[in-house]
């Protein structure tokens, strides 16, 4: 039934970790021409990793700490969302949107730097960790807002302040546009990357020229995997399904390449990715999550949509293409921009602190 919300719980058969373990022992590891993570992730590195998962690292002990928090499976948009709840009842609510290749778990070292400021809504988007997957086309930023818009009403709340980033920028920026009565202000830590194709920067500042080009010259670099996604997500999508080595180094390099490694505090540990590649595994959602990568296309905000809400971004200067804010101001009411000493793509994740109180002072401010 629409709007019906039951409580959850993690738990992962015990057979499902002994069938981890025993691919992980049988795995093969391919040779390779070099060993730095110029040709993609090295031997050494996913081998370490490799050794870790099936030694040394426990799930258990990461399903128990994940199931300290209010876990529940909500109907909405026609599916059930997995949603994490935390903070203060009665605070200002707040949505905070994940995207790809994290989940929930992005968000999780936040929580409880935020907790005694809002009522924080952390869903799962469909076809990610223990949200349903959908078996259909249909997902994109515009269908997943409506199904988060739903999310929040079933918990009683009449407006929010929504977050979001990489993935969740988009469904940010699309609860915002298509629910402007519900939404108070929006945060992002980027410019949703489709926003790149409907101007032409030649038509705009140097300033924007210039972060044009920085994406154009990322992309062609580092989108390989995104054009896969795309265009042929099923293909790679058996792969991810059928070998944890496989998940592992897809994955791996990407939360690897993405994070400020040399950041004086902070950052990704195994266990963070660890974490992240055994939940995409048990739950079965590795090529359901880069499915939304072919939906996204055709269920997106018309180009001339604008969010009316006051916007704030919190930029991270190791992210893959860092937001400037003449750029982001060609689609946003931007009202506060702060681009953070460290941190990179998963800026919330790997600089919470950071995070935390910018996004706390752009709260405040509107």
């Amino acid at each position: 039934m629409a709007g019906a919300i039951t409580p959850f719980r993690i738990a992962v058969p015990d057979a499902d970790i002994a069938d981890l373990h025993d691919r992980l022992e049988r795995a093969r590891f391919a040779d390779a021409a070099v060993d730095d993570w110029s040709w993609g992730t090295p031997p050494t590195a996913l081998r370490l990793l490799a050794e870790e998962w099936a030694g040394r690292y426990d799930w258990r002990a990461t399903e128990r700490r994940l199931n300290q928090r209010e876990q529940y499976l909500v109907e909405a948009g026609g599916t059930r969302i997995h949603v994490v709840r935390a903070g203060t009842p009665g605070a200002q609510p707040l949505l905070l949107v994940h995207g790809w290749p994290d989940g929930f778990l992005r968000f999780e070292k936040v929580l409880p730097l935020l907790a005694d400021r809002f009522d924080i809504v952390v869903p799962s988007i469909p076809g990610y960790g223990f949200s349903e997957r959908p078996q259909a086309p249909g997902w994109g930023p515009v269908t997943v807002a409506g199904a988060f818009d739903e999310v929040m009403r079933a918990f009683g709340f009449d407006s929010c302040l929504v977050h979001g980033g990489d993935h969740g920028s988009a469904i940010a920026e699309a609860v915002a546009t298509r629910h402007p009565e519900r939404v108070t202000a929006l945060h992002l830590s980027d410019v949703p990357a489709w926003r790149r194709y409907t101007i032409d920067p030649e038509q705009h500042s140097e300033a924007v020229r210039d972060y044009a080009r920085a994406g154009a010259a990322w992309f062609a670099a580092e989108g390989a995997y995104a054009a896969e996604h795309r265009t042929k997500p099923q293909t790679i999508g058996f792969a991810l399904a059928d070998s944890p080595l496989g998940l592992a180094s897809w994955l791996f390099e990407k939360l690897h390449g993405w994070a400020d490694n040399d950041a004086p505090t902070g950052g990704l540990t195994m266990r963070d990715v660890l974490d992240d590649i055994s939940l995409y595994w048990f739950t079965g959602t590795a090529a359901s999550a880069i499915r939304y990568y072919r939906d996204s296309g055709g269920h997106l905000l018309d180009a001339a949509e604008r969010a009316p809400q006051p916007t704030g971004f919190t930029v991270f200067p190791h992210d893959t293409v860092v937001a400037t804010r003449d750029y982001a101001e060609l689609f946003f009411d931007v009202r506060h921009f702060s681009l953070q000493p460290h941190g990179g793509h998963f800026g919330a994740w790997e600089q919470p602190e950071l995070f935390a109180a910018d996004l706390r002072a752009f709260a405040d401010a509107v």
